[in-house]
């Protein structure tokens, strides 16, 4: 039987080398050799199955194999069935087989194999047979409510599972459900098995006569190895290589020492490592003195609150006594209570080791981008406009960015044109400018000019024709009222003389004016008067020759007002305050304090959320309006009085003019995110006027499309930088 032929089989599509049992290769052998003699010898083969089949049952019931590590009897009939291809003649041919010997059909016809049967689960069929037919796979239509009255009326319906390999419903046997219950307890699966059963120990402690195998011993026992000659041989030549060295020894040396082994309690270096310097005790003060000043002195009520307060109240502990020379003081009373409290503090007061940060200098500068990084921003002197003769006071351009409009004490208006420095026209005004303005509204040519107490609103004709004959027109077009107002100012026309030079309209103060602003649209104007009475700043309008006082008593000598770009707010600068005014609500808004001593200047981003105002104390101070009533930022780049300060309209650039003849360029970032503050770096420092009567640069103004800037100065000049 232990020499049994292993012959190859293909069960379940994977291939296997298996040892039959005798008798089931004989029914194999017999069914094999019956299909090649016909179909006369097929009841032999038949019986040769059978009992191939029935001798592997029957080994089977015993729980042992009818030879050891051979295939059983259902698997030898399946060899057989395979071979000869004719399962159902034998199915004809044995019916007189008893019910307990046929084997399950579902296994026998059940072909598929061990594949997942997710692949048929969107098929009608489950598989093929061995005819090559399909298997289909059982109906399956009950719904909800029959299979609730299945299971209602099936008792056996809790011991009934579906196959998986077949589809079809079965139902298990007290043995499986016994199987089940058990593996569910965490019990052993085969109710025979014991697992207390007693153990027989072969090799124990007493030496017994017969070996328990007595198995000779193999050969290559007692013959040297080959293999380990070879495995020497090369650990010896890796040995003379050098690639195996041996191990290092092991330093034996403990892990743990004694920490405080070798210290001497005496070394002053190891006292001195954690040392904490007691604090040091306050040093005596004038009324500890023998002969103290009188203010130092107690008085008798001033005694008396001090004998009934608590000790611990007590701002003195002594009382200051007053002796004629040193040698009549006596012994201190408090010496020995002083000592014995100091030593409580020695002894009681924890002492604590002030920490100090090293911090570098150059870490506290913030880190700010190179100049070469924010251009475009100008840089050279390109042009110089001369032709006054005294100090040139105001500028301003016109929209366009073609002409230049300068303002001088030599009592004339020049109009220049920006790319040539060549003066198109000089306008007489028979006394010193203060302020230029030229409308921002690009339909309309017209200048306001300051001279003494009155404001001029010039054409100057220069440009196209069609545009400032249009300003013409709309001045002309003027209807006067039925009903004659009073007003603060008096509008009058200009006179022939004075309409042939350019002048269209005179508007008459009864104090001197010294600021003129457009509004964004060019409609009003407002101008600032030297006076300290409410009649400081007045708002006129162009189309209708009408004049207003917004305010009804003086907040301040008024410097400087501006009109806001974007929403009805109107700003008016006094020495030390910018209040910030809704001209809807007519109430004021803010007050932003500039934290200068006297404002000289003031310009408003393009933006509205953020202005920069100039100060004789050579300071700039930048607001951001939805930040704070206090300045951003104080830049105090210049050495001397800032006389004018201006932003650009499309970059951003900001720039400032001081009396020491500089005009210093600023990068001046304002982004839309509102959590992040403005960026301001400083990028050009422009030079080029000659500092006259202690004045420097007097007016500075941006070219509106590009990054120029202009700068007027006491040397009578107007200087162009790109």
């Amino acid at each position: 039987p232990h020499s049994c032929p292993a012959p190859r089989s293909s069960l379940g599509g994977a291939e296997q080398n298996l040892p039959i049992c005798p008798l089931s290769a004989l029914g194999l052998g017999g069914g094999l050799w019956v299909s090649f003699l016909g179909g006369v010898q097929q009841l032999t083969a038949g019986v040769c199955f059978a009992a191939g089949w029935v001798w592997g049952i029957l080994a089977t019931s015993r729980r042992q194999s009818p030879c050891p590590g051979t295939l059983s009897a259902f698997q030898c009939l399946q060899i057989g069935k395979w071979g000869d291809r004719r399962v159902h003649q034998f199915e004809k041919m044995s019916p007189a087989l008893p019910s307990h010997l046929v084997p399950p059909l579902q296994d026998i016809r059940n072909t598929v194999g061990n594949i997942p049967m997710e692949w048929y689960q969107d098929f009608p069929h489950i598989g093929y047979n061995l005819d090559g037919k399909k298997i289909y796979k059982p109906i399956r239509n009950k719904d909800e409510l029959d299979m609730f009255l299945e299971k209602m009326e099936n008792p056996d319906y809790w011991r009934t599972v579906q196959d998986k390999m077949t589809g079809a419903d079965i139902k298990l046997t007290d043995e499986q459900v016994d199987l089940v219950h058990r593996l569910q307890r965490g019990q052993f699966g085969d109710v025979h098995f014991d697992p207390y059963e007693p153990a027989v120990d072969f090799f124990t402690h007493e030496v017994m006569i017969h070996p328990v195998t007595n198995r000779p011993a193999d050969k290559r026992s007692f013959i040297p190895s080959l293999i380990e000659k070879e495995k020497v041989s090369k650990l010896v030549h890796a040995i003379k290589m050098g690639w195996i060295k041996p191990r290092k020894p092991k330093d034996d040396t403990p892990t743990y020492y004694d920490l405080w082994a070798h210290e001497d309690p005496n070394s002053i270096l190891g006292r001195h490592k954690m040392h904490v310097p007691a604090p040091k005790m306050k040093l005596p003060g004038h009324e500890e003195s023998y002969n103290p000043p009188p203010e130092y002195l107690l008085s008798e009520e001033e005694k008396l609150a001090w004998e009934q307060q608590e000790p611990a109240e007590r701002k003195l502990n002594f009382v200051p006594q007053q002796f004629r020379c040193l040698r009549a003081v006596p012994a201190y009373s408090r010496f020995i209570h002083e000592r014995f409290e100091r030593c409580l503090d020695l002894y009681l007061c924890p002492r604590q080791r002030k920490m100090r940060v090293n911090v570098d200098p150059e870490d506290l500068i913030p880190k700010l981008p190179k100049p070469r990084d924010l251009q475009p921003f100008p840089t050279t002197q390109a042009l110089v406009y001369r032709g006054h003769t005294s100090l040139v006071r105001c500028l301003s351009i016109s929209p366009s960015g073609q002409w230049l409009v300068s303002g001088s004490d030599d009592c004339t208006v020049r109009f220049w044109e920006v790319c040539t420095a060549r003066c198109m026209k000089t306008l007489p005004v028979g006394g010193v400018v203060k302020s230029v303005a030229w409308n921002p509204n690009p339909t309309i040519c017209l200048v306001a000019i300051c001279v003494e107490q009155s404001v001029l609103l010039v054409n100057p004709c220069l440009g196209d024709k069609l545009l400032y004959g249009a300003t013409d027109q709309v001045l002309e077009s003027y209807v006067p009222p039925e009903e004659e107002r009073v007003q603060p100012v008096q509008w009058v026309t200009a006179t022939p003389e004075e309409h042939s030079k350019g002048i269209r309209l005179v508007v008459q103060h009864s104090k001197a004016v010294k600021q003129v602003t457009w509004h964004g649209k060019g409609d009003y104007f407002a101008s600032v008067v030297a006076d300290n009475s409410n009649m400081q700043v007045l708002i006129h309008q162009t189309s209708k020759r009408w004049s207003q006082n917004p305010f009804r008593k003086s907040k301040g000598l008024v410097q400087c007002v501006l009109f806001h770009p974007i929403r009805p707010y109107f700003f008016v600068a006094t020495q030390r305050y910018v209040r910030v005014y809704n001209l809807l609500k007519q109430e004021l808004t803010k007050k932003l304090m500039s934290n200068c001593k006297w404002v000289s200047s003031m310009a408003i981003h393009p933006g509205g959320d953020n202005i920069i105002c100039g100060s004789y104390d050579s300071k700039l101070a930048w607001f951001d309006l939805d930040l704070s009533t206090r300045p951003y930022q104080l830049l105090r780049h210049h050495k001397k009085a800032l006389r004018s300060v201006a932003f650009h309209k499309h970059y951003p650039l900001f720039a400032s003019g001081s009396d020491d003849g500089t005009v210093i360029v600023c990068h001046g970032m304002v982004y839309n995110d509102l959590l992040q503050n403005p960026l301001l770096v400083p990028v050009k420092v422009l030079k080029g006027h000659a500092i006259t009567l202690d004045l420097g640069v007097l007016d500075v103004l941006f070219h509106p499309t590009q990054p120029w800037v202009f700068s007027s100065g006491a040397d009578g000049t107007i200087r162009l930088y790109t």
